[in-house]
């Protein structure tokens, strides 16, 4: 929908929307006819307001399309992710708080673990705990490039932010990590004339980095991909007329938050029940509220159907907590599927609840995959969930006479 067009039928109203977004909610199942993880979890709380909620199966960019959590969140966010395209390094880096400027170039960095032939064996170096990684990141800090300044931030476990900031830096770069193990890191490439700059300085700072981390265990290389710079996002609060918060542990999360106007909070803790205390604590100051649960994701890739199931469950638990504040509008779905069976984000559109007191509930007393195939939302572009989100929250005036 056409942000101009939208904004001019926002409506003031004292409502408040949640948005709870299981990073890599949709899956598949194990058998033939099986069960997804959604719809093997014991999810008697999500069951019952599904009952009371329009159903549906979101698309965060398009028929057949693989999408990145970057792309996936501004879809459900409302943003077309095809106009709007960000990189995953400046997200990375707006999710631990680095203040990009226009001379800076981001990605996301991994540490890894090679072979004594050179070769990947693991793209996450056994996700070493994030102490270590702050360790090595303040090593990698040591390494002077000459011609630019060089930022290097830990995230959380394997996950690092990498800035490289001179002028005329160019983001079209290929990628370090070839998404498999048993082969060598890539080289850095221009794609464009206009990047051989930045892609000679990232190499220069690969190869050092490489002669610092030898002999180190499990983390003795890096990968870098996402290659960004930072964009301008049309915000929240211009577009929608919404107050909002992200509630969010991991960066990249908090970054695309950041991007897009809403005021990222600080969880006192690492755990589902904290990212709840945090909603709870600020209920009072925010007109809606994005709260991100990673592990399902986490669990997709890793293969961990199991693993996924319980993460649904516990996030389930939780539920009540939320219900008891009385929000107008609550909006249960993920930025893209993440099947264990896959280990890896697919296509397969997200199941999606959407539920207010106004909404015409499909009386599905299930919140699965197939069920959310049943309901009156339709497959739909995960864009368009805000704008349905603003209508039954009351913040959308009538178009025309």
């Amino acid at each position: 929908m056409d942000f101009k067009f939208l904004q001019e039928l926002i409506a003031p109203a004292q409502t408040k929307i949640v948005m709870l977004i299981m990073d890599g909610l949709g899956g598949l199942p194990l058998e033939p006819g099986g069960k997804t993880e959604l719809e093997t979890a014991r999810t008697p709380h999500l069951d019952a307001l599904a009952a009371q909620s329009a159903l549906g199966l979101t698309i965060p960019v398009g028929l057949g399309i693989t999408a990145g959590s970057g792309p996936g969140h501004l879809a459900i966010f409302g943003y077309d992710p095809i106009e709007y395209e960000i990189g995953r390094g400046a997200l990375e880096a707006l999710g631990v708080d680095f203040e990009l400027g226009p001379d800076d170039l981001a990605a996301r960095g991994n540490f890894c673990t090679l072979d004594t032939n050179g070769l990947l064996n693991d793209r996450r170096a056994g996700r070493l705990p994030t102490e270590m990684s702050r360790e090595l990141a303040a090593l990698l800090r040591t390494i002077r490039v000459e011609e630019a300044e060089i930022f290097v931030e830990p995230v959380k476990e394997h996950r690092f932010a990498f800035v490289l900031r001179a002028p005329g830096l160019d983001a079209a770069l290929t990628e370090t990590d070839p998404l498999k193990v048993g082969v060598s890191p890539l080289k850095v490439n221009a794609i464009q004339p206009g990047a051989e700059k930045a892609a000679c300085l990232v190499n220069r700072f690969i190869e050092q980095a490489g002669k610092l981390l030898a002999g180190k265990h499990p983390a003795n290389m890096i990968l870098l991909r996402g290659f960004a710079k930072l964009p301008i996002m049309p915000q929240y609060a211009d577009i929608f007329g919404l107050r909002a918060a992200a509630i969010a542990i991991n960066g990249m999360y908090r970054g695309v938050a950041r991007l897009v106007g809403m005021q990222v909070l600080d969880v006192g803790g690492d755990t589902l029940a904290d990212e709840f205390t945090t909603l709870e604590e600020h209920w009072n100051d925010f007109d809606f509220f994005y709260l991100h649960v990673k592990k399902t994701d986490t669990c997709g890739e890793n293969g961990d159907f199991a693993g996924k199931v319980r993460v649904i469950e516990e996030v389930h638990g939780l539920l009540p907590r939320l219900l008891a504040l009385r929000p107008d509008v609550v909006i249960v779905s993920g930025d893209h599927s993440s099947p264990a069976v896959l280990k890896s984000h697919s296509w397969h559109p997200v199941p999606t609840l959407l539920y207010s007191k106004v909404v015409r509930p499909d009386r599905i007393a299930e919140f699965g995959e197939r069920a959310c195939a049943r309901g009156s939302l339709g497959i739909l572009p995960a864009k368009h969930i805000m704008p349905i989100a603003l209508a039954n929250a009351g913040r959308l005036a009538k178009y025309g006479a």
